[in-house]
Parts: C-alpha cells; sequence; structure tokens
C-alpha cells in the first residue's frame, strides 16, 4: 500500500513537471523568403536549421518553426500571416520579406503597408517583432533601391521594433559566399548569415516578458 501511494506520488510529480515544461516553451516563428528557406540548398544547411541547432543548446525552451516560402512577397506572407498567429502564438516573429516585391519593381508604398500590417498583427498577439531589411542590385535605378533600402528603418522606427538593416553583410558582394545566381548565399555562407542576425535576435530571446 505505501509502495503504492509512493508510486502515485511519483507519477503526479512527472506529470506536473511535464506539463510546466510545456507550459513554459516559447515559439520563435520565421516569416521569409527563399533567403530564409535555404533555397537550392538542404534545409538543415540553411541559417533558421543553424539557428535552432544552436538555440537548442543556449535556449531550448524555444521552438523555433520556419515559415518562409521561396519567391514569398509581402502581400503572401500577409495573407498567411494571421492564420500563422493563431496556430503557432510566437513569442517572437522574424520578419523578412520586401526583396521579391523589389525584384519585380512593385509599388514599394504596398511593400510598407503590407509589412506594417504583419507588424502590426503580431503585435496584437503580444509577439516580439525583429524586422531584416534587405538591398537590391543597383541596376534597378539609385533612387527605387535607396527607398527599398529606407523603408525598413523607417518602419522599424514607427514601430519601434528591433531592425536588422541587411542581413547578408560580408556574404552577398563575397563569391565564394554566394550561389551562381548572385543573390543566395551558399552553404558556406550561411552560418556568416546567422552570425549577422544573432546580434539583434539573442537580446530579444533574453528579455523574458
Amino acid at each position: 500500500m505505501f509502495l503504492k501511494k509512493q508510486l502515485r506520488q511519483l507519477c503526479t510529480i512527472i506529470t506536473l513537471l511535464f506539463i510546466s515544461s510545456f507550459a513554459s516553451a516559447s515559439t520563435l516563428l520565421v516569416m521569409g523568403d527563399s533567403l530564409s528557406a535555404a533555397y537550392n540548398l538542404r534545409q538543415q544547411d540553411g541559417w533558421v536549421s543553424l539557428l535552432e541547432n544552436q538555440l537548442s543548446q543556449s535556449h531550448p525552451e524555444i521552438n523555433v518553426v520556419n515559415a518562409s516560402v521561396s519567391g514569398e512577397t509581402t502581400q503572401g506572407g500577409l495573407s498567411r500571416f494571421n492564420d500563422l498567429l493563431a496556430t503557432h502564438k510566437p513569442n517572437w516573429v522574424i520578419l523578412e520579406l520586401g526583396a521579391n516585391d523589389a525584384l519585380r519593381g512593385y509599388p514599394l508604398t504596398q511593400t510598407t503597408m503590407n509589412l506594417e500590417k504583419m507588424v502590426e498583427q503580431a503585435h496584437d498577439v503580444n509577439a516580439t517583432v525583429l524586422l531584416v531589411g534587405n538591398q537590391i542590385p543597383q541596376n534597378y535605378g539609385k533612387r527605387y533601391t535607396q527607398m527599398f533600402f529606407n523603408l525598413y528603418k523607417d518602419i522599424a522606427t514607427k514601430y519601434n521594433i528591433a531592425y536588422l538593416p541587411f542581413m547578408l553583410e560580408n556574404v552577398a558582394l563575397n563569391k565564394d559566399l554566394m550561389q551562381n545566381d548572385g543573390l543566395h548565399p551558399n552553404k558556406t555562407g550561411q552560418p556568416i548569415v546567422l552570425q549577422n542576425i544573432l546580434p539583434y535576435l539573442l537580446p530579444l530571446l533574453d528579455n523574458t516578458k
């Protein structure tokens, strides 16, 4: 009888520990395009998978969800975003979209509106946002490329959110780190992309709500 009581108590403790562990789990949602979707690479070689591996050691309570889609525009991202927020209930969102809008010559006013709506939707569910900026080739015209680059900073300032100006710093102009298309980092470049992101991301993760 005494042994049965001890076993019941032990089962109760294990159950409570499991529930506590589950309840304390947090989610990081990555919302990006091909730059975050390991384009032309194995998924495990992309920077998001590398981030997940690193966080499994330093922040094991954080679950990483990569909702990035190659070719995604801000309009496509916006159309999916609310459902993703409802499904995953993220604590943090890395928002890396817009390059495909610019490469297709879409109006930057629309790109800005779409990104702002996603920031607002993330804030509505109390998710902290890291906005990741980008650059496009100069052949799109100096004025357009500068306006595109600046729109991310303007959004970050408007909403007072964390902002990484360029995730491909020290990668984009190095042929040894880029794929043949000149737009996407290769396997060797992915860890450097991650190192560019971490100084902006880790302070957000460590700032416990």
